[in-house]
């Protein structure tokens, strides 16, 4: 009487670990969100201190911030900032828009302080005048670190931009935390499924 045969259990294929998320997309993203919020941050201290002379005062203190001086470094941080969510969303012909844009806007701010770190009197002329009611160039204009701060931060947005020109994440991968295990579907019941067919009225043949 010889032993009944035992079925051989095929072993089961080891699970495939879930990929890691590639963080690419979301640095690239928060970098550029980070350095457009930091300068318009930056926009709104005061740039520049002088002072003037009135029929009533021999001095007038007069400030100026960055807004008023170069209002470009405001409206440029608002574009890298719309553009850096817009990253996150676009396509590979997006993204290269996107990246244009920030780098335009990069070299706006950083040019509207250059301006205002080259000609700080022509800069507080306006706001010296509103105040004194003399239209005429101030004497004497400090400028303060906040321009020169605004100057490394769009130096950091150009920087960021050629580094993304030069080694491109791979956008077109997403990543996957979780695999959901795909269900093992079992062979058609052709019987009952000709069954649930004449019930709805359909001839299965």
């Amino acid at each position: 009487m010889t032993a009944p045969e035992v079925p051989a259990v095929e072993p089961a294929e080891p699970a495939q670990p879930a990929q890691p998320a590639r963080p690419g997309r979301r640095r690239v993203v928060l970098l550029l969100l980070v350095l457009g919020a930091a300068s318009l941050a930056s926009a709104a201290p005061v740039w520049l201190r002088s002072s003037g002379a009135t029929a009533l005062a021999e001095r007038v203190d007069v400030t100026v911030t960055g807004t008023s001086a170069a209002p470009g470094v405001s409206a440029a941080a608002l574009v890298v900032i719309a553009a850096a969510l817009a990253l996150g969303l676009v396509g590979r012909v997006g993204r290269w828009f996107a990246l244009a844009v920030v780098w335009l806007a990069g070299l706006v701010a950083g040019g509207s302080a250059l301006a205002v770190i080259r000609s700080p009197a022509d800069a507080a002329r306006t706001a010296v005048a509103e105040a004194t009611g003399i239209v005429a160039p101030p004497d004497t204009v400090d400028v303060t670190i906040f321009p020169y701060l605004t100057m490394v931060l769009a130096l950091a947005l150009l920087a960021a931009v050629v580094r993304e020109v030069v080694a491109p994440v791979d956008w077109s991968r997403q990543a996957r935390r979780f695999d959901s295990p795909q269900k093992q579907a079992g062979p058609p019941d052709d019987e009952q499924e000709a069954w649930d067919a004449l019930t709805r009225g359909t001839d299965p043949t």
